[in-house]
């Protein structure tokens, strides 16, 4: 299917789902076993109309098999990476100050399963009848990631209907969002704030992720939306 949303915001790229799947798709692009490799490569690539695909020992990173859902984090290693390191042994990323605000970071994070052996990529246009994406990802610029904010408010009384979460990449593109896929008022989610993805991506883009069942609902809404109006459509002009 094409998205209303990408047309109506000038997308560069294709949106991208995220799928579960038993069986893998052929010609999948897929990380090395138990090779370092970042999900928003991925991401990435997938936009541009490649399938990636991920099981439990091709995450690319112990980050991203959190990040995708296929387990959690192992304490003890981590959360001094994540802060300050481990004199004379590694260096530390210092994105929390101390390894015990780490720990809490690591113990906010949403419990998923999956239910499924690989966890699928591919463009919006891509996926079968027969799938149900989990999540679906767009990779915009500032005046799109505008839009789509202002979308996803378009329907509801309250203000904050669209989260931005301190976390990996991978965890605000995917484990958050498909989180979110439980709620009765799914959110979506601004990503790619992870300094450490930001080098897998181009530097004018963000992320903005939404539950499969939320994206359906903005998608009914674009013609009625601002979207069609003279303020967008003048914004719109200088997107290339």
């Amino acid at each position: 299917m094409e998205s209303k949303i990408g047309k109506a915001i000038k997308l560069n790229s294709s949106p991208v789902a995220v799928l579960w799947a038993d069986q893998k798709p052929e010609n999948a692009v897929q990380f090395k076993e138990d090779k370092w490799g970042c999900v928003i490569s991925m991401i990435n690539i997938a936009s541009k109309g490649r399938t990636a695909v991920f099981d439990e020992k091709t995450c690319g990173c112990t980050g991203g098999a959190t990040g995708i859902g296929f387990k959690r984090f192992e304490m003890g290693f981590i959360e001094h990476f994540l802060s300050v390191g481990i004199p004379g042994k590694v260096e530390g990323e210092c994105y929390r100050k101390t390894p015990e605000l780490a720990k809490g970071f690591i113990d906010s994070l949403p419990e998923v399963t999956i239910p499924t052996k690989y966890v699928v990529l591919k463009t919006l246009e891509m996926v079968e009848e027969d799938e149900v994406p989990e999540a679906i990802i767009f990779l915009v610029n500032a005046d799109q990631l505008s839009a789509c904010v202002t979308l996803a408010n378009f329907d509801k009384p309250s203000k904050d209907n669209v989260l931005i979460l301190a976390a990996a990449g991978c965890h605000q593109t995917i484990l958050e969002v498909i989180a979110q896929g439980r709620s009765e008022s799914p959110k979506a989610l601004i990503g790619l704030t992870d300094i450490s993805a930001r080098k897998c991506i181009d530097k004018d883009l963000l992320s903005f992720a939404l539950p499969y069942k939320r994206f359906v609902e903005l998608e009914s809404f674009v013609e009625e939306s601002f979207l069609t109006k003279k303020d967008w459509i003048h914004v719109s002009q200088r997107i290339i």
